[in-house]
């Protein structure tokens, strides 16, 4: 027995009360799944009461993109290791999702045998405010440690109303990071308007972000609103802000000093209620050094900085896009298109994809058109991911033991005619263990072959 708040508690009890007293949320379950006690502050985070939590299987609980593949209590507990801080998302029970970090350890008796798991969350979201924006997109999903760390705070930045500077190359998702920024702020129910500054034509630039009066030009025969205007009480997106004049750059500036724009022909300034996202593949601070671009509108844009890195540099995550674009495109023109072969897979971790995320997604929807179905071949991809047909195996040293043991696996199948019980018997394991080392295809730079059961 021990004693609390003045009054005595069996072992049991006590720790019952020490984890409903903590902020994370914290639940434990059997060898079966079951979830055997869920913590008020994990009935907090997900919105699901321990009442109605204890009893039912944890993926009943938590609605996770990937659950069954990226189970961190499975993981935990079939390597008898703890995991630390893998970055997720949840789906609370009122359709929002919320990104947290997970930790989790085998649950053990007295003898040292594992009797289930305990895992703890902590939300990420849970700023010094009240969460106030929509849904996260899909697609968030990452394992590369920047990623990460902007999903972090990007709820934080998101209830702010920070200017944010979004860089990195053409394709990396700066717009879909923009989006975000916007669906997770209290602007969320105003309108989000994105301006591709590239694709403006220099003479057309200023009327199309501030608008004009009536007479301001010839043919100005009524009112226009700008995209400024446009986007009151909302978010307006900079795109390829490195691409503006001089001349407009000291207009923006004002925006962002004064928060008033002058429409053309005006001679009054108008009132500017809007959330900025500038967002450039250039390189601003040499543009600065240069005298291409303004100092100081740079340090004003310069408040939230994310750079979002080229695919070329997660290729780790190359398998869970794949995944996650097949999962929205499973049916192309009538196929039934089930995933990419391994070597398929082979040369696209190979593939320097210059265009990075947009490349990635043009690839996949050529290949799945080219596909009759099943598995996505080398021979429907196009030439220039095919160019790298000549290279050999991934480097060992790229390999970690879970990637080497899922080729071990693949090989085996494929060598067995996709004959997977032929397969269990050449290996040595289980048929759930081997469909445990198929379904964590998308931590391996390789790819799982959705061959069934024979």
């Amino acid at each position: 027995m021990h004693q609390a708040l003045g009054k005595p508690f069996p072992c049991t009890s006590l720790c019952s009360f020490i984890m409903d007293s903590v902020a994370d949320g914290i639940f434990t379950v059997d060898r079966d799944w079951n979830i055997i006690f869920f913590s008020n502050s994990a009935a907090e985070i997900v919105g699901v009461t321990p009442d109605k939590a204890v009893g039912q299987k944890c993926w009943e609980v938590f609605r996770t993109e990937g659950c069954a593949e990226h189970c961190v209590l499975r993981d935990c507990i079939d390597e008898d290791r703890k995991i630390v801080g893998r970055i997720m998302l949840v789906e609370r029970a009122d359709g929002v999702q919320v990104p947290v970090s997970v930790s989790a350890a085998p649950l053990k008796d007295q003898d040292g045998n594992v009797i289930g798991g305990v895992e703890s969350f902590r939300d990420l979201s849970a700023g010094p405010g009240k969460r106030v924006g929509g849904k996260l997109p899909k697609g968030f999903c990452s394992r590369d440690p920047n990623l990460a760390e902007i999903l972090r705070i990007l709820p934080q930045v998101a209830e702010s109303e920070a200017t944010v500077l979004l860089l990195g190359e053409s394709g990396t998702g700066k717009e879909f990071f923009a989006r975000a920024i916007h669906d997770l702020s209290p602007r969320h129910k105003g309108p989000f308007v994105a301006v591709n500054c590239g694709a403006l034509p220099e003479n057309l630039m200023e009327s199309e972000l501030f608008g004009y009066k009536a007479g301001a030009f010839t043919d100005a025969r009524r009112d226009k609103p700008g995209r400024f205007q446009l986007a009151e009480g909302g978010t307006i997106l900079l795109d390829e802000i490195g691409d503006l004049p001089l001349t407009l750059q000291a207009k923006i500036l004002r925006v962002l000093q004064e928060r008033v724009f002058e429409p053309l022909g005006s001679v009054a300034g108008v009132a500017a209620d809007v959330r900025v996202i500038a967002a450039t593949n250039r390189d601003l601070d040499r543009m600065v050094a240069e005298g291409g671009f303004r100092q100081d509108l740079y340090f004003r844009l310069n408040v939230v900085r994310m750079t979002l890195p080229p695919l070329r540099e997660r290729r780790g995550d190359i398998p869970l896009l794949v995944e996650h674009w097949l999962k929205r495109h499973r049916q192309v023109g009538g196929k039934d298109i089930q995933g990419l072969s391994v070597e398929a897979m082979r040369l696209l971790a190979a593939h320097p994809f210059p265009g990075n995320i947009r490349e990635l997604e043009n690839i996949l929807e050529y290949s799945s058109i080219l596909c009759p179905g099943g598995l996505i071949q080398v021979e429907h991809m196009p030439a220039e991911v095919r160019a790298c047909e000549h290279l050999g195996p991934l480097e060992p040293a790229a390999l970690t033991m879970e990637d080497i043991r899922y080729r071990a696996a693949v090989e085996a199948v494929e060598r067995n005619g996709g004959n997977r019980n032929a397969a269990c018997r050449e290996l040595g394991i289980s048929k759930d263990t081997l469909r445990r080392i198929l379904n964590k295809a998308d931590d391996s730079p390789l790819n799982i072959t959705n061959q069934a059961w024979t």
